[in-house]
C-alpha cells in the first residue's frame, strides 16, 4: 500500500514554502519542539524528510 500526500507550495514574502500534513506528525511527542529536516537523495532523485527534537 502506497500513502502520498502533495501540498501546496505557495509565496511568503520573499519565500516560497508549505506545510507539513498531519498525519506525517502523528509519531512526534508534541509537547516538545521539533527541526523539520528536509534532504535530497541525489542517487535516487528524491527528497525526504525527517525531525529532529531541538535541543535545549
Amino acid at each position: 500500500m502506497t500513502t502520498e500526500f502533495k501540498r501546496k507550495l505557495y509565496k511568503r514574502g520573499s519565500s516560497f514554502e508549505t506545510t507539513i500534513p498531519m498525519p506525517l506528525l502523528f509519531a512526534l511527542d508534541k509537547s516538545k519542539k521539533h527541526n523539520v529536516v528536509f534532504f535530497f537523495d541525489q542517487d535516487a532523485n528524491k527528497w525526504y524528510i525527517k525531525f529532529e527534537e531541538q535541543k535545549g
